[in-house]
């Protein structure tokens, strides 16, 4: 039987060595008490102000992941056996994707014509900030409007054709309608209603 001393360990001190350096004094605002050694050591609990977020790259990626998403859990809606695609999956692809645009695009300044805004192509390595960011874009469409079943029925079992203007409102119009709070949309309602006039 070997006695081991824990000392020695060289993996059980540097796991000490890591858990003393993350340990806030006890006046602290900033507690990081997470109970997963793995988030406490790798998750930062403060903002870093200076990293970039809604770059180029953020717009272009999100904006793709989106529009993929979104149609992919359309298309794949149909089948019998629904195929459904979740943000998680679209943060997995768009990370090495993000990489790559921070590796080729130019860090070229571009502005906009009439007014003071410039932007940068490419303003650094692909960070935390334009990951996350990406994902919510992605997470916008990765549902799918209830509203495309009736204009399907129209159209499949009643032969009818909806004017593509008429089935963008009906879509819209039950998507907001139903999905959210009207006091989102009007200040008068969320302070109380025509009754406090």
């Amino acid at each position: 039987m070997e006695h081991s001393d824990s000392s020695m360990d060289p993996v059980l001190h540097q796991s000490k060595k890591l858990d003393s350096d993350t340990e806030t004094p006890e006046g602290s605002d900033e507690v990081n008490d997470s109970p997963i050694e793995e988030v406490r050591l790798t998750v930062p609990i403060t903002d870093d102000p200076t990293l970039p977020c809604l770059t180029f790259r953020t717009w272009v990626l999100g904006i793709l992941a989106c529009i993929f998403l979104a149609f992919l859990n359309q298309f794949f809606g149909y089948r019998q056996n629904v195929l459904s695609l979740t943000s998680i999956s679209a943060q997995i692809v768009v990370l090495p994707l993000g990489k790559l645009m921070a590796a080729s695009l130019p860090e070229k300044t571009l502005k906009i014509p009439a007014t003071n805004w410039s932007f940068s192509l490419n303003p650094g390595p692909f960070n935390l900030k334009e990951h996350v960011l990406t994902t919510i874009f992605a997470n916008s469409g990765s549902n799918t409007v209830y509203a495309v079943i009736i204009i399907t029925i129209v159209k499949a079992f009643y032969g009818g054709q909806l004017h593509p203007l008429a089935a963008m409102l009906l879509a819209q119009s039950t998507h907001v309608t139903t999905r959210t709070q009207p006091c989102r949309y009007c200040p008068l309602w969320a302070q109380g209603g025509p009754s406090r006039l």
